[in-house]
C-alpha cells in the first residue's frame, strides 16, 4: 500500500482555476447566472466512508474550514446515521429513498444485480426537468466517478454529464459529486496528531495514532476538494439558489467501524445548505438518516414526494425520528447478518450469526486495518483485551448511548434493562416484518459462492505478494511490515 502526501498545492492550484473558469463562463453565458424558473439547483456532496471528525463537530487537531464554512450557512445534524456500514448498499438505499433489504440491495457488491422496482431521486428529478451530472465537481470532468449501487442502471442514459456545465441555459441541475476521500489508502500525515482524541477501543499506540492522523490528513485532502466545489458555485454565481447536502456514505474505515453497526460504521457528518431558503445556521440534534435525502431533494425541487421512511430535513422544526434502523449482510468474503434499532439513548443489535468471531476473516479488512492485526498480536500477547477479540458474538446486544457512546459494555443479560431490551427487540421483529426484510434468503441460491470466494482469495493473495509478504504471514511479522510501511519506529 503506498502512501501518497496530500497534494496540497495542486488543490490550492485547482481551487484558482475553477474559479477563474467559472467567472469566464458567468461572463460568455450570464444565463449560469441562476434558473428561470427559481427552481433552486441540487447538488449532493458525498465523502466516502467519513465519519464525523471534522471540526464543525467539535473535532480537535483536523483542519476542515471549506466544510466549517457550510456549517456556517447551514443546518448541521449532530446525530445522522446511514442504513449500512458499506458503500454499495447504503448508496442503493439513500439513492432510492428505501432500505437495501427491502429493494435486494443488501449484500455489498452483489452479484445478483437487478433491475429496480422503485424510482431514484434521479428519476424523479430527470422527470421533472433537472439536468443530471455526476462527477467529482471539478470543470470540464469527463470521467466517471463512484456510484457504486447494487442495482443495474445504464450508465449512457442515467446520467445527462458528467459536468452541470452542458445543461441547457436557464435549466436547473442535480449534481452528485463523488469524493473519494477518506476512503483507504490514507495520505500520509505530516505529523503525528497527539490532541485528537481515539475511541477506546483501540489500543493506545504509535501504529494506532499513525493511522489516526494519516486518516485526519486524508479528510484535509477532502476538505479541499469541498472547497473547490463551493468555489465553483459561488464564481458562477449560482450559490445561493443552490441546494447543497453534504454527508458520508456511511462512518469510518476502521476498525469497528466499517461494515459494523456500532456508532463508527453508521454515524457520518450531514450538513443541508440553501441560502436562499434556510437563512439562518442550526444545529440539530434529533436523529436523521440518509433516508432523509430523497424527501429534501423532492421538496426542494417542488416534486411532491411520495410515502417514504425518510422525511424532509428542510422542515422548519426538526424533531428527528423516533428511531433508526441499519442492517449488515455479506461484505465480500465475510458473509453476515446483523441488524440494529436504536432511540434516542440505547441501541440494540441482533447477530443472525453468533458463531462467528467479531474478526472473522475479511481479506479487504486484513489488507487495510492496521489497527486489526495491532489488536491480534497484543491480545496473543496478553497486552490487550476486549470483547471484540472474542471468539463469538452474543445473539444480541444493547448499549446505553447516554452512558456508553463507545458501546463497550452489553446490557443485554442484565436484568435491570430487560424491559428496554424487549421494546427495541419487538421494534426491530416489526420493521424486518413492515418493510419486508429479505436479509434471510439464502445468497448461494442466486450466487455461486465458492466461486466468489476464491477471487476475493487470489486478490487477497495477489496483494500481499506484491507486498512481498506470504499470505499465510503470522500477524507479528505482518504488523512489523505495518510499522515500516507507517514510519513507526
Amino acid at each position: 500500500m503506498s502512501m501518497r502526501k496530500p497534494p496540497v498545492s495542486f488543490l490550492k492550484a485547482f481551487c484558482v482555476l475553477v474559479c477563474l473558469i467559472g467567472q469566464a463562463s458567468a461572463e460568455e453565458n450570464p444565463s449560469v447566472h441562476g434558473v428561470s424558473d427559481g427552481r433552486p439547483n441540487i447538488v449532493w456532496i458525498i465523502a466516502d466512508d467519513l465519519g464525523p471528525e471534522l471540526a464543525c463537530y467539535g473535532y480537535p487537531d483536523v483542519a476542515t474550514p471549506n466544510v466549517d464554512r457550510l456549517a456556517e450557512r447551514g443546518r448541521l445534524f449532530l446525530n445522522t446515521f446511514s442504513t449500512s456500514p458499506v458503500c454499495s448498499s447504503s448508496r442503493s438505499a439513500f439513492q432510492t429513498g428505501r432500505y437495501q433489504t427491502s429493494i435486494g440491495c443488501y449484500h455489498h457488491l452483489t452479484r445478483d444485480k437487478k433491475e429496480l422496482q422503485v424510482r431514484t431521486a434521479i428519476d424523479w428529478l430527470r422527470e421533472a426537468g433537472y439536468f443530471i451530472s455526476h462527477g467529482n465537481g471539478e470543470v470540464g470532468n469527463k470521467q466517471a466517478n463512484k456510484y457504486g449501487v447494487n442495482y443495474l442502471y445504464d450508465k449512457r442514459t442515467h446520467f445527462d454529464a458528467y459536468d452541470w456545465a452542458d445543461r441547457d441555459p436557464g435549466q436547473p441541475f442535480f449534481a452528485q459529486v463523488h469524493i473519494h476521500e477518506p476512503h483507504r489508502p490514507f495520505v500520509k500525515s505530516d505529523r503525528q496528531r497527539t490532541e485528537a482524541p481515539i475511541p477506546p477501543y483501540y489500543p493506545e499506540h504509535p501504529i494506532t495514532r499513525a493511522d489516526w492522523s494519516n486518516y485526519l490528513a486524508t479528510i484535509e485532502v477532502m476538505d479541499q476538494k469541498v472547497g473547490g466545489v463551493l468555489d465553483r458555485l459561488e464564481s458562477e454565481g449560482i450559490s445561493e439558489n443552490t441546494l447543497v447536502i453534504f454527508f458520508g456514505d456511511h462512518g469510518r474505515p476502521h476498525v469497528r467501524g466499517k461494515q459494523w453497526l456500532y456508532e463508527g460504521g453508521l454515524h457520518t457528518p450531514l450538513i443541508v445548505r440553501w441560502p436562499a431558503k434556510l437563512a439562518e445556521a442550526s444545529q440539530e440534534s434529533g436523529m436523521a438518516t440518509l433516508l432523509d435525502l430523497v424527501p429534501t431533494t423532492l421538496q426542494a425541487a417542488g416534486i411532491e414526494p411520495p410515502e417514504l421512511p425518510g422525511k424532509s430535513l428542510l422542515k422548519n422544526q426538526w424533531a428527528g425520528h423516533e428511531y433508526i434502523f441499519a442492517a449488515r449482510d455479506r461484505c465480500g468474503d465475510a458473509p453476515d447478518r446483523i441488524r440494529s434499532v436504536r432511540n434516542e439513548r440505547y441501541k440494540y443489535i441482533r447477530n443472525f450469526h453468533p458463531e462467528k468471531p467479531y474478526l472473522q476473516l475479511s481479506s479487504y479488512k486484513k489488507l487495510s486495518y492496521p489497527v486489526e492485526t495491532l489488536m491480534k498480536v497484543l491480545h496473543e500477547e496478553g497486552q490487550w483485551d476486549s470483547p471484540f477479540m472474542a471468539e463469538n458474538r452474543p445473539e444480541e446486544e444493547l448499549y446505553d448511548l447516554s452512558n456508553d457512546p463507545h458501546e463497550l459494555h452489553n446490557l443485554a443479560k442484565e436484568g435491570s434493562y430487560q424491559s428496554t431490551l424487549v421494546q427495541l427487540r419487538t421494534t426491530m421483529d416489526d420493521w424486518m416484518n413492515e418493510t419486508g426484510d429479505q436479509g434471510g434468503v439464502d445468497e448461494s441460491q442466486t450466487v455461486n459462492m465458492d466461486e466468489l470466494m476464491a477471487e476475493k482469495r487470489k486478490w487477497y493473495e495477489r496483494t500481499m505478494q506484491r507486498r512481498g509478504l506470504e499470505p499465510s504471514v503470522s500477524d507479528s511479522e505482518y504488523l512489523q511490515w505495518w510499522a515500516t510501511e507507517l514510519g513507526v519506529e
